[in-house]
């Protein structure tokens, strides 16, 4: 029986979902395609009705991974508070969930370029949501890659650091308090500067 052309776009999204959240909790290389359609209800057959390639289908649940989480940033009131969003305890502990940039960076610089170039896409739009929520002058962009940066390494720090031990605390909440003295700098020299 043939299934509409809807229902085959349900499917792939729902298969690009699961993807996109196992890979950023075991990595490009921790999921087969076997394991992933298993995940999904659907046969191994079945994924090349979908992607060429696993490589494929990597490019696009990573691209499906940062486009959830622009919505996300979007979703959120202001720059602290997807700071502190992003800085939780409850990110920490959701990888498959939370920013592909965290999970994924050390796997996507072992990718082919196609790939690395999703990341690059996902990660200059990271940039430039935070960047827009800056005061605009000529260093929003610099506070913009300094904030995305230290909220990564903290982020990946923190999940690689038991939550038994204090150092795990540590790094989120040290990055949340820098993180909102930053966005506070930036709105405090657009302040000195207008004057």
């Amino acid at each position: 029986m043939r299934i509409t052309e809807a229902q085959a776009r349900k499917n792939r999204e729902k298969i690009l979902t699961k993807a996109s959240k196992l890979f950023r909790e075991r990595g490009f290389e921790g999921v087969s395609v076997g394991e992933l359609m298993k995940a999904v209800g659907f046969t191994h057959g079945g994924f090349y009705n979908h992607f060429d390639s696993k490589e494929s289908l990597v490019s696009e649940a990573l691209d499906h991974a940062f486009r959830t989480m622009d919505a996300e940033r979007a979703r959120t009131r202001n720059l602290e508070e997807f700071i502190v969003e992003y800085l939780s305890e409850q990110a920490s502990n959701a990888p498959g969930w939370t920013c592909p940039a965290a999970a994924l960076a050390g796997d996507v610089s072992r990718q082919p370029e196609a790939i690395r170039q999703v990341f690059a896409e996902g990660l200059e739009r990271m940039i430039g949501s935070i960047q827009e929520r800056l005061e605009p002058d000529s260093s929003a962009r610099n506070i913009a890659i300094d904030l995305v940066c230290r909220m990564l390494g903290a982020l990946v720090l923190a999940r690689a650091v038991p939550a038994s031990n204090n150092l795990h605390y540590e790094l989120l909440a040290n990055e949340i308090e820098r993180g909102r003295a930053s966005v506070a700098k930036s709105k405090t020299h657009k302040n000195v500067s207008d004057r």
